[in-house]
């Protein structure tokens, strides 16, 4: 469990202390000592109940040493049993009792909050397994970012799988958000898993995809609307070149000695889970791969951020001066630029992978 902010722990020490020092200073009509009302409430936003009860007790015994002191300008007398000061203490021990049950509540909840922030970061590592950072002639690295910090998980995806026809990876986008975004992001990444190793081509891959994540909505309610944009792409270890599929998702980049280029499929193929309304039917695109350059892949998370006047992000353009960094550090600059340009606050999951093919000599 996070432990508050310092100065939120100390925050209740500090306000007794500018009591204290303001107490003496003030004329007797004005008893500065009454505001010792609200430090439980205070201590409660940082502290357990056992230290919001203590700091009741210590603020009723203030209270009764302020008041039975001739420390205040004006005073001629102590106050200790005035009518006022008893319903102070009366006041202070009520609101420390709802302070402590505040504290308890709190502290409760923070508690839960932690087990399930844990329990969803052990699900994304299990969903999303870290990918190797150099596969072959071919160095990986990915970025995800969860909109909502407390969520951790998304539907947001990436895969990166060596075969023996090459490096093969996905990126997709799970339309929805939540448990249904979650199994069905689940059910696409073990489809993939298991048919990139055994499809030659692929359009197989793909295919095969859609027909297990077609099975797997069959048997749920609301299939119709689990369906995935994303794009496969296949690194090639015989020629300079990459093959892609791009089932509806966002264009990759080729980031390379042409500058950025934008790769848009020739004949778009379907979302998958989505082929059995517009038929199966899967194109792959060759683009010429040299070592060197760099794949960008990623979600529309990327290109729909918006700064605070509702100006999508410029990824093309932003990306061209970091072009020639290698992937890791591309990835960084591109993270740290776009909670710049939102303010810090995404609306929504945002998932790149970027593939950057290493000086060496293919097979072929």
């Amino acid at each position: 469990m996070p432990a508050p902010p310092l100065w939120m722990r100390w925050l209740p020490a500090v306000y007794a202390a500018v009591i204290l020092v303001l107490e003496p200073i003030t004329p007797v009509q004005w008893p500065v000592s009454y505001l010792l009302i609200a430090l439980p409430v205070i201590a409660a936003f940082a502290h357990g109940p056992a230290m919001v009860a203590a700091t009741t007790v210590f603020a009723v015994v203030l209270e009764g040493v302020l008041a039975g002191t001739t420390c205040c300008a004006g005073r001629s007398g102590v106050y200790l049993w005035d009518r006022h000061y008893v319903a102070s203490y009366i006041a202070t021990a009520l609101v420390g009792v709802l302070g402590t049950v505040l504290a308890a509540h709190r502290t409760r909840r923070e508690r839960t909050l932690a087990t399930v922030r844990s329990v969803a970061e052990t699900a994304q590592r299990v969903l999303l397994r870290p990918v190797p950072h150099r596969l072959g002639q071919v160095s990986i690295e990915t970025l995800y970012l969860a909109a909502a910090a407390e969520a951790r998980i998304g539907g947001d995806l990436f895969e990166a799988m060596p075969t023996a026809h090459g490096v093969r990876l996905l990126i997709g986008d799970v339309r929805g958000k939540g448990l249904v975004a979650v199994e069905t992001a689940a059910t696409m990444l073990g489809a993939f898993r298991e048919v990139a190793h055994d499809e030659p081509d692929l359009t197989g891959v793909a295919r095969r995809v859609e027909r297990s994540m077609r099975r797997r909505a069959e048997q749920l309610s609301g299939s119709e609307e689990r369906f995935v944009t994303a794009v496969f792409a296949e690194i090639s270890d015989e020629e300079p070149v990459a093959r892609l599929v791009n089932c509806g998702h966002p264009p990759p980049l080729l980031l390379g000695r042409g500058g950025v280029i934008e790769l848009h499929a020739d004949d778009p193929s379907p979302p998958i889970n989505l082929g059995f309304l517009v038929g199966d039917h899967y194109h792959v695109d060759v683009v010429p791969f040299h070592p060197g350059d760099q794949l960008l892949l990623y979600t529309d998370g990327v290109t729909e951020t918006r700064d605070r006047a509702g100006v999508f992000y410029p990824l093309i353009d932003r990306v061209q001066r970091w072009a020639t960094l290698p992937p890791r550090e591309l990835l960084d600059h591109l993270h740290e630029d776009l909670l710049a340009f939102s303010g810090g606050s995404l609306d929504d999951d945002t998932a790149a992978l970027a593939a950057c093919r290493l000086a060496g000599e293919t097979h072929g």
